[in-house]
């Protein structure tokens, strides 16, 4: 899901035409085409991220309660550090994919600037 964040700069490569095509492609709508699928891109990831992290809680909640109503197994008490750890590198992969988006968007900025300039440019 990161390859287009991971290819920012070829795909910019490919959208900006160098001087000598530059009558031949419209950069405005490459440049809008490539922030639309960039806006698309994280919010499907960012999706998929909180989707986890809730399931993780709601996991979490559970295997708590359970221990809180006294069940003290040694099983339970692993499947509920492994929900903690599970949780914080979700957590982690947020603050993750906050520094990928932002890299992104400033790349995207600097070369398309002069070409499109997005409302939403902190996607």
């Amino acid at each position: 899901m990161r390859l287009l964040d991971d290819k920012i700069i070829y795909m910019l490569n490919t959208t900006i035409p160098t001087e000598s095509f530059k009558g031949q492609v419209d950069s405005t709508v490459q440049c809008k085409d490539l922030f639309q699928q960039i806006k698309f891109v994280h919010t499907q990831r960012e999706q998929a991220i909180m989707k986890c992290l809730n399931i993780a809680k709601e996991r979490m909640i559970q295997l708590k309660n359970l221990r809180n109503n006294g069940d003290e197994r040694p099983t339970l008490l692993k499947h509920l550090r492994n929900e903690q750890t599970t949780l914080r590198l979700l957590q982690t992969e947020l603050n993750i994919e906050e520094i990928l988006k932002k890299r992104t968007v400033q790349v995207y900025y600097e070369r398309c600037r002069k070409f499109y300039k997005p409302s939403d440019v902190n996607t």
